[in-house]
């Protein structure tokens, strides 16, 4: 619906070493079954072609929920960035045991917990286990070495990334391009579905709805009361608001109506593909740049996080430079 629209969300992630979020763990070699072949091994760990296997067939797994699938070349490719992965994991986990640093039940039972209330119920999240081709014991046991991981990274790492106010403004002042600002509109609206496909019967009964709320509105009466106990876009619970957007993140019709409004005015009922809307713009900004004191704790966290992505990939590359690792796929 409208309220699902199109975002670009600039986000920077540490660059995962720690690949394998979900690698399996290595049981030890049985050379009579083909899993639990040796793919590598980490100064005497063995990685298994099952935690290979594994990973591959997550890859595989979110191709096909794209609709899309890969190539012979980048299935090869895709098969050696897993390999080392699961080395570089290895090496951290090593690393992290020699450090003395773990993690306690309690702060598994937690993760655990948090992974739980993404799913409605325990069966939806064992059948997600089961795609993942994960048992709950595995997958605590990969919690358990991830959140020792992620601890020697605050502590070896992230902890001794320094980073000045100075860095900071002059990363501002040498990307004016990054802080340009598009004219944005903050609106809220009142949405009556109607599917595409619905007969023209019940296109009126829903054409009769949003007129009995416009008429409310007319009279006026509170729009963010009535989004509330009338709206049908999952923004009814914020009185209808849709926060600020810009062109392009909202469908055709919506999008022309909204950027002709004045602040405070409410448009005429407005067709979309998701139905009826009534729309209310609250606030306007023209295009401009977003001021240093808007944006400095994002440029922060964001520098912070490259530093951090290239510490650790040097720490990584020392771990390597220290260790005997013996690969046995080409």
């Amino acid at each position: 619906m409208v309220c699902q629209r199109k975002m670009w969300i600039p986000v920077f992630i540490v660059s995962l070493l720690l690949v394998a979020t979900y690698g399996a763990s290595v049981y030890g070699a049985d050379e009579k079954d083909p899993k639990q072949q040796k793919v590598a091994e980490v100064n005497g760990s063995a990685i298994t072609q099952g935690e290979m296997d594994q990973e591959m067939g997550r890859y595989e797994q979110q191709l096909k929920m794209a609709g899309q699938t890969a190539t012979p070349e980048q299935v090869g490719e895709v098969r050696e960035k897993v390999l080392k992965g699961l080395v570089d994991r290895e090496l951290l986990a090593q690393q992290t045991k020699k450090l003395g640093i773990a993690t306690s039940d309690a702060e598994v039972d937690e993760q655990m917990a948090t992974l739980k209330k993404r799913f409605s119920n325990e069966a939806q999240f064992a059948d997600a286990l089961t795609k993942m081709n994960l048992t709950e014991v595995q997958l605590k046991d990969e919690l358990r070495q991830d959140k020792a991981i992620r601890k020697m990274i605050d502590q070896e790492v992230a902890g001794k990334v320094t980073l000045t106010d100075q860095d900071v403004k002059a990363f501002y002042d040498g990307h004016p391009e990054f802080f340009k600002t598009s004219e944005m509109v903050r609106a809220s609206h009142i949405l009556i579905k109607v599917d595409p496909k619905a007969s023209e019967a019940d296109k009126a009964k829903a054409r009769e709805r949003i007129l009995v709320i416009q008429k409310k509105v007319q009279e006026g009466g509170d729009f963010a009361a009535l989004a509330k106990e009338s709206s049908e876009c999952p923004s009814s619970e914020n009185g209808g608001d849709l926060d600020y957007f810009e062109r392009g993140q909202m469908v055709g019709p919506f999008e022309e109506t909204a950027f002709s409004l004045k602040p405070g005015t409410v448009s005429d009922i407005v067709e979309t593909q998701f139905g009826y809307h009534i729309i209310k713009v609250t606030d306007k900004k023209e295009p401009g740049v977003t001021p240093y004191e808007e944006i400095k704790d994002k440029i922060q966290q964001h520098l912070k996080q490259q530093k951090v992505t290239e510490q650790l990939t040097l720490y990584v590359d020392q771990l390597r430079s220290q260790a005997k690792i013996e690969t046995f796929i080409k």
